[in-house]
């Protein structure tokens, strides 16, 4: 199994659910990118878990030990490596369980896979909690970006049936995207943010949990990122994008809007506005032929429910090969889109930053 990404920056992410630590080494970052700690600690605890009633109530302190690429507040240029210690973990929960396939879990594929020697404490190397070192690798991206006026913001969409309003895909400005990166529950409109704490509220004392939908938005970018065919933006962000537990589905722009469109009503039609070429609309999501055209990238992205629910469910014994029914117990998010919210962050900011430095050279 790899779990190694990218072509001129390379992240390799490592580490269980319930090990010793997680982590990932950063690999390619150019030496001289000054890093400002309480930003990457700002970023960590957006994802972090026992917050508040909306997600798991493990407590995990998140802060990451830099262990060797960086020196004197800025990267060095060698691989830089980030730890994070596990430190409120319950892995007897697991040991009770460990031969039952937890429905829609990497239980019985992992075993597979591994031949049964895998980590099944929490996931092992499944888990979601694999996406903190995926924050902290992407708030280095980000603050690198930050210096090319390159800013990503990420709402929640919709949870559940309740729908959030759209980001204005033409004219988004960075004020509001920033906003939403110091929101505990990134929404436009507050009221629809009121209904969808409640529809996880109530799938949650029911013993269930609910899917939703993000959408991120990526401005300032400079034209010409990316190339065509299998190296295209969407390629690159898909490919990382879906390696996020959880993510069953991505758009691009109008995305399946598309369908209930005309040629003329999808068209973005070119315009000059000063010494800069603008589409009056952006149902492409500021792409076109896999490269960007300086529009704003616009993206959107499926959530499936948490698979660990507390409701009675149909499973297998993988020992004795017998049907059983199992209920997940534990700690675990109602509603796992509200926590990928700045993971969604770190990944775009990851991808653009290995397209910028192609580009750069």
């Amino acid at each position: 199994m790899s779990s190694i990404w990218g072509e001129n920056i390379k992240i390799s992410v490592f580490g269980e659910s319930h090990g010793e630590a997680i982590g990932v080494v950063v690999d390619g970052l150019p030496p001289g990118i000054k890093l400002d700690i309480d930003k990457i600690n700002l970023e960590m605890d957006r994802r972090k878990p026992g917050q508040n009633a909306y997600t798991t109530q493990r407590k995990e302190a998140d802060r990451v030990e830099i262990v060797s690429g960086f020196f004197n507040g800025f990267t060095t240029g060698t691989p830089l490596c980030g730890i994070i210690r596990n430190t409120d973990k319950r892995s007897v929960d697991y040991d009770k369980i460990k031969s039952i396939m937890r429905p829609s879990h990497a239980d019985y594929t992992g075993r597979i896979l591994y031949k049964g020697f895998g980590d099944y404490r929490g996931g092992g190397h499944f888990s979601g909690r694999l996406t903190a070192p995926v924050v902290f690798a992407g708030a280095i991206a980000y603050q690198y970006l930050e210096q090319a006026g390159i800013t990503i913001g990420t709402h929640l969409l919709k949870i559940g049936e309740i729908e959030d309003i759209r980001i204005d895909p033409v004219n988004i400005s960075a004020k509001e995207l920033i906003s939403l990166r110091h929101m505990h529950f990134p929404v436009i409109n507050k009221d629809v943010g009121e209904n969808m704490k409640k529809v996880i509220s109530d799938a949650k004392t029911s013993g269930d949990s609910v899917g939703g939908v993000l959408e991120t938005s990526i401005i300032n970018l400079p034209e010409g990122l990316g190339s065509p065919m299998f190296q295209s933006v969407e390629s690159r962000l898909s490919s990382f994008i879906f390696s996020i537990p959880a993510v069953k589905g991505i758009e691009f722009g109008a995305g399946f809007g598309f369908t209930d469109m005309s040629g003329f009503e999808a068209n973005d039609s070119f315009y000059i506005e000063g010494d800069k070429v603008k589409t009056k609309t952006n149902h492409s999501g500021g792409i076109n032929g896999g490269i960007t055209n300086g529009m704003p990238v616009i993206f959107r992205t499926a959530m499936r429910p948490t698979p660990s629910i507390a409701k009675m469910q149909q499973t297998i014994d993988a020992d004795t090969m017998a049907e059983t029914e199992f209920s997940v117990h534990g700690r675990h998010d109602p509603c796992i889109a509200l926590r990928a919210v700045p993971v969604l962050d770190a990944a775009a900011a990851i991808v653009i930053l290995d397209l910028c430095m192609k580009k750069e050279g």
